[in-house]
C-alpha cells in the first residue's frame, strides 16, 4: 500500500506541475457549462429534479471522454520516455504502478467534479432539489470517471503513443456506449445480454437520484477487470 500511495503523490504531482491535465479539466467544465445552458436549463416547464437529471446525463458523457484524454499518458509515456525501466527495476509490483497511476487520474478528476458543484447548486437555489439526489449523481460520475480511466489506463499500457492510447481506450467506450443502442434494435434474449453490457443503462438509475447494488457492480467490475488487464500487459512487458 505505500508504493502505491507513493506512485499515486508522484503521478499526482505530476498533473499538477503540467498544464496539459488543467486544459482538459478547462476544456471539459466549458462544454458542460455550453451544454447545461443549452439543454438543461432552457425548459421552462421542467423540474428541478429533470433539470438535475439532465445535468448528470451530459456530464457523464464528458466525464467518460475526458477521463479517456487524462489517462492516456499514464504508463504510454513512461514507455515514450524510458522511465519505465526505473519503474521496473525498482522493488515495486505492476499491480501498484497501475493502481497508484490510477487513484492519481481518478483524483485529479475529482478537480472536475468540484468546479461542476456550482450548477446542481444553482438549480437548488430555485428550485427544490434533495440533496440525495445530488449526491446519488456525483457517486454515479465517479463511478464512471472510475471506470473511464481504468479503461484509459489499460488502452494506455497496450501503447508507448498517447495518441494510439486514447484512440484504443476511446474503441473500447465506444463499444460499450454502442451496446445501448443495439440493445434497442435487437430481440430477447439477447436484447437483455447486449443491454447488460453498456455503461449507460447502468448510469441511467444515478441520474434519478436512485442507488442500486447491481449497477454498483457493474461499474467496479468494469474497473477491475479493465486494471486487471494492464497489470498483465505489463507484466508482460516486463519479461520482454
Amino acid at each position: 500500500m505505500r508504493n502505491v500511495l507513493l506512485i499515486s503523490r508522484r503521478e499526482l504531482a505530476a498533473y499538477l506541475r503540467t498544464m496539459s491535465g488543467y486544459i482538459i479539466i478547462a476544456v471539459m467544465l466549458f462544454i458542460d457549462g455550453l451544454l447545461f445552458n443549452a439543454f438543461a436549463v432552457p425548459g421552462a416547464a421542467k423540474k428541478s429534479s429533470e433539470i438535475l437529471a439532465d445535468f448528470f446525463t451530459l456530464t457523464s458523457g464528458i466525464t467518460m471522454i475526458g477521463s479517456i484524454f487524462l489517462s492516456m499518458r499514464l504508463i504510454a509515456e513512461e514507455r515514450q520516455t524510458g522511465t519505465i525501466s526505473l519503474l521496473y527495476s525498482s522493488p515495486i509490483h505492476d499491480l501498484e504502478i497501475v493502481l497508484g497511476k490510477f487513484l492519481a487520474s481518478l483524483g485529479f478528476l475529482s478537480l472536475f467534479f468540484l468546479s461542476t458543484l456550482y450548477m446542481p447548486l444553482l438549480v437548488a437555489a430555485y428550485g427544490k432539489v434533495a440533496l440525495g439526489h445530488i449526491a446519488a449523481g456525483y457517486a454515479g460520475l465517479l463511478l464512471v470517471g472510475a471506470s473511464g480511466m481504468a479503461i484509459g489506463t489499460f488502452g494506455s499500457a497496450l501503447t508507448r503513443s498517447q495518441v494510439i492510447a486514447a484512440v484504443l481506450s476511446g474503441v473500447m467506450v465506444l463499444a460499450l456506449t454502442t451496446c445501448w443502442l443495439l440493445g434497442k434494435v435487437t430481440d430477447r434474449p439477447l436484447t437483455d445480454v447486449v443491454t447488460s453490457l453498456a455503461w449507460w443503462g447502468h448510469f441511467d438509475p444515478f441520474r434519478s437520484g436512485l442507488v442500486h447494488v447491481k449497477h454498483v457492480t457493474y461499474f467496479v467490475l468494469v474497473t477491475f477487470l479493465a486494471l486487471f488487464a494492464a497489470t498483465r500487459v505489463l507484466e508482460a512487458r516486463r519479461w520482454r
